[in-house]
């Protein structure tokens, strides 16, 4: 059914609550996992650059942060069982995951979600939401809450 599935991961627990799932999917189907993590060209505080308050090389730390970060989780999975590659991007995050998930020929995304609604979706944006409305396959969003985890899950398919 899933022959590859595209994870996106920014360091954060929320993020890596999917990948119990995401093992319960690829593991049994012997999916390959597409681990990927997006970095901002522009940071926040990143526009001081210029006055010499952040080293020029600060998006290039962050590159490289990012593969060992992907690098660690892969090796987690790996020693469970899952084929897993890695790829960072740069460019914001919603965008980079879905041409990953185009670029790979992924056939679903997996990803958690805050579950934000109202105003503070509104304030704070949501990848999540991005990616639901701009990806061509299936979705598989893991709402998370701050209470605790919730095992609610959504899908779509386009």
């Amino acid at each position: 059914m899933y022959n590859r599935v595209v994870i996106p991961l920014d360091g954060s627990e929320l993020a890596e609550a999917i990948l119990p799932f995401a093992e319960k999917i690829a593991g049994p189907l012997d999916a390959e996992v597409v681990l990927v993590r997006s970095v901002e060209p522009v940071a926040p505080g990143e526009a001081l650059a210029s006055a010499g308050l952040v080293p020029p090389d600060t998006l290039s730390l962050r590159e490289a942060e990012a593969h060992e970060y992907l690098a660690a989780v892969a090796s987690r999975l790996s020693a469970k069982g899952l084929r897993v590659r890695t790829a960072v991007r740069i460019g914001f995050a919603a965008t980079e995951i879905v041409a990953t998930a185009v670029s790979t020929g992924c056939d679903l995304i997996a990803m958690s979600t805050h579950g934000r609604s109202g105003l503070r979706r509104v304030l704070f944006g949501s990848v999540a939401e991005s990616v639901l409305r701009t990806a061509s396959v299936p979705v598989l969003m893991v709402r998370m809450t701050a209470a605790a985890p919730a095992v609610t899950t959504e899908t779509t398919g386009r």
